[in-house]
């Protein structure tokens, strides 16, 4: 049964189970590591940085290991996958980078669509043969202005803009776990696949550049009024711990999803179809050389 005003110090059964999560340094990453490590888990941060993220580990506490990983580098992502051994109960797909001008991964992807999509699909499937509960991908409200613009991922003939692609890269957020429930379920897996978006939250992810001086006092004035990371986390940590359908969504339950205490929400049409769910799982499985194959 769903509870009311749920929060993070109701997590139960994670004494010895181990979690991996992606972008654990700082903001929700960070916060989600603490709490999974306060309930007993032994936490995996999954991070660009191993000297950021072993000072991230020293403030989680509890059982800890740092392990590099770039989502925007496949090389990196299934170095990642090959050097773990060993069972993981649950997968967090939390990294993400957001509203950055053009740039490009490592293999030549779109850099929003390559690091909040690609990079985690690819990380799913290389490690979902050890995975045994859940596996948790942040998503984001943003996801309803999104489009996927199939034969133009990139965005180079439709025109590129921070915005755009984000929105693009969090609705393939959505779509991935509404095909990977898909896959679970029709090969009578266990495991199920959900999301989970913080709402408003005060962190780093999409922190303007240099040289954007409106933009930035915009976004610091914005951040007075956003929610702490220990409290955009409380949706994932739900998604984590709460007995939900696979496929569901969880967010704030405060006005517009902003703010609020964890439940589940609502998404959009585009990220309820099932035939570009799947339609993208075909493409990103060519794009990165990884599947999981249910048909």
């Amino acid at each position: 049964m769903l509870q009311n005003r749920w929060t993070a110090d109701e997590l139960t059964g994670y004494a010895g189970r181990t979690a991996v999560i992606t972008g654990a340094t700082s903001g929700v990453g960070l916060a989600t590591a603490q709490r999974l490590a306060r309930a007993g888990a032994h936490v995996v941060l999954a991070v660009r940085d191993r000297e950021r993220g072993a000072r991230a580990a020293s403030r989680v506490g509890g059982s800890t290991e740092v392990r590099e990983l770039d989502l925007g580098d496949l090389s990196s992502v299934r170095a990642f996958a090959a050097g773990f051994g060993g069972e993981i109960d649950v997968l967090v797909n939390n990294a993400g980078v957001a509203m950055v001008d053009r740039g490009r991964t490592a293999d030549g992807f779109e850099t929003q669509f390559g690091v909040n999509h690609l990079g985690h699909f690819a990380l799913t499937n290389l490690l979902l043969p050890q995975i045994t509960r859940r596996v948790v991908t942040v998503a984001s409200g943003a996801h309803r202005a999104g489009r996927i613009h199939f034969g133009d991922l990139d965005l180079e003939r439709s025109g590129y803009g921070r915005v755009k692609g984000y929105a693009q890269s969090k609705l393939a957020n959505l779509l991935f776990v509404l095909e990977l429930q898909r896959r679970f379920t029709r090969t009578g897996s266990a495991v199920r696949a959900l999301a989970a978006h913080p709402g408003y939250a005060a962190t780093n992810l999409g922190t303007p550049g240099r040289g954007q001086l409106l933009t930035s006092l915009t976004h610091a004035a914005g951040r007075a009024f956003a929610q702490p990371p220990r409290k955009a986390a409380l949706p994932t940590l739900f998604a984590l711990d709460q007995d939900i359908p696979g496929g569901s969504y969880v967010g704030p339950d405060g006005r517009h999803e902003m703010h609020g205490y964890p439940t589940l929400v609502g998404r959009s049409a585009a990220a309820s179809d099932p035939h570009s769910a799947r339609r993208l799982w075909e493409v990103s499985a060519e794009l990165t050389g990884t599947d999981f194959a249910a048909d």
